[in-house]
C-alpha cells in the first residue's frame, strides 16, 4: 500500500481525504504534522510546504503540487534534486481561469467602470460600446489553461492572439513566439492577459519596456504570478494614462498590504488570489491518475521539467 503525505494551510483536507479515499481505498494519506514515520511516505501532495519537510522524507518518490504553479517549491534550496514534480491542471481549475479572464475582459470592454461611476452620481448617460472585431485579446502563456482561454475568447468573436516562448498553434488563434513575437501582440491587443508561469526569464517581464509597448489605452489583466509585474511601473503607465486599466489577481506579497497603491486607485480592480482554485473533487481524479501512470512508468503529461521551471 502506498503513502502519501497531504500539506496545505488553504485547501479543505476533508474535502481532499475524502475525494482521494473514494478514488484510491488503499491509499494511506497522512496530513501534516502526523506524518508518523517519515520513511514511509512515497508521494507527497502538497501547496507550500515548510522549507525542509519534503527533503526530510528519504523514500518520496513523487511531488504531486494542488496547484498549476510550482514556482514557490523552487524556493526551498533543500529540495531533492532527483524526484520528479508533477503540475496540476484539472478541469475545473482551467474553467475557473477562463471564466476570471473574460469576466475581466468584458469589465474593461463594456465599460463597467464608467458606468459604475455614472451609478453612484446618479447619471443616467448611454455611451457608444466597443466592438468586439476592434478589440483584440491577448494571451501571453500557451499552456494548458492559456490555450482554453484563447479558445473561450474566439468562441465570443474575439481576435485571439497568444504567445508562448516556442511557436505553437491553435486553431483560430493567432500565435506568435520569441521576443519580436511578444511586441508584436502587445502593440496589437487591447486586451492583454498574462498566464505565463514564473521563471527566472519572466519574473519581472511586465516592466516600463513591456508597457510601453502595450497599445495606448489598452488594458493588463494578470491572472500569473505577482512577480510577473514590476509595480511601479504599472502604477507609472496607468498615472500617465498609457494604459486604460489593469485587472489584478495575484501580487508580489500576499495578503496585499493595507497602503499599497493599488487598494485605491481608480484603473485597478484587485481580487484576492481567487481566479481559480482547485476542485478536490476533480483534483483527487488527477493526482489518482498521475499515481497510476508513474507506477506503470507511463509519461506524465504535466510532469515540470526543473531546468524550465514549469
Amino acid at each position: 500500500m502506498a503513502t502519501m503525505l497531504f500539506y496545505s494551510d488553504i485547501d479543505p483536507i476533508d474535502q481532499w481525504q475524502s475525494a482521494l479515499a473514494k478514488l484510491a481505498p488503499d491509499l494511506d494519506i497522512r496530513v501534516y504534522p502526523d506524518i508518523n514515520e517519515a520513511a514511509e511516505i512515497d508521494y507527497a501532495l502538497v501547496w507550500k510546504p515548510p522549507a525542509g519537510l519534503l527533503s526530510s522524507l528519504p523514500n518520496l518518490k513523487l511531488i504531486h503540487s494542488i496547484g498549476a504553479g510550482v514556482d514557490w517549491l523552487f524556493e526551498d534550496a533543500s529540495l531533492p534534486d532527483d524526484v520528479p514534480i508533477v503540475r496540476m491542471v484539472d478541469k475545473c481549475m482551467k474553467n475557473m481561469m477562463s471564466e476570471y479572464a473574460i469576466y475581466a475582459v468584458l469589465h474593461f470592454h463594456r465599460d463597467m467602470p464608467r458606468y459604475q461611476a455614472q451609478q453612484k452620481a446618479g447619471d443616467w448617460s448611454r455611451h457608444w460600446p466597443a466592438m468586439t472585431t476592434d478589440n483584440p485579446v491577448g494571451i501571453l502563456g500557451l499552456g494548458e489553461i492559456g490555450q482554453m482561454i484563447a479558445r473561450k475568447f474566439t468562441a465570443l468573436d474575439f481576435q485571439t492572439h497568444g504567445w508562448s516562448r516556442s511557436a505553437k498553434q491553435i486553431d483560430g488563434v493567432t500565435c506568435h513566439h520569441g521576443p519580436d513575437g511578444m511586441q508584436d501582440i502587445l502593440a496589437r491587443c487591447q486586451y492583454v492577459i498574462c498566464v505565463l508561469p514564473l521563471t527566472s526569464e519572466t519574473n519581472g517581464i511586465i516592466d516600463g519596456k513591456f508597457l510601453k509597448h502595450m497599445r495606448p489605452n489598452s488594458f493588463l489583466i494578470n491572472i500569473g504570478r505577482g512577480a510577473h509585474v514590476v509595480d511601479r511601473d504599472l502604477l507609472a503607465a496607468l498615472d500617465q494614462g498609457h494604459l486604460g486599466g489593469a485587472f489584478l489577481d495575484v501580487f508580489h506579497d500576499e495578503p496585499l498590504a493595507s497602503d499599497h497603491p493599488f487598494w485605491d486607485h481608480p484603473k485597478v480592480v484587485i481580487t484576492p488570489h481567487i481566479a481559480a482554485e482547485t476542485d478536490p473533487a476533480d483534483g483527487a481524479a488527477e493526482v489518482v491518475n498521475n499515481l497510476y501512470r508513474f507506477e506503470r512508468n507511463e509519461p506524465l503529461p504535466t510532469l515540470v521539467e526543473r531546468n524550465r521551471g514549469y
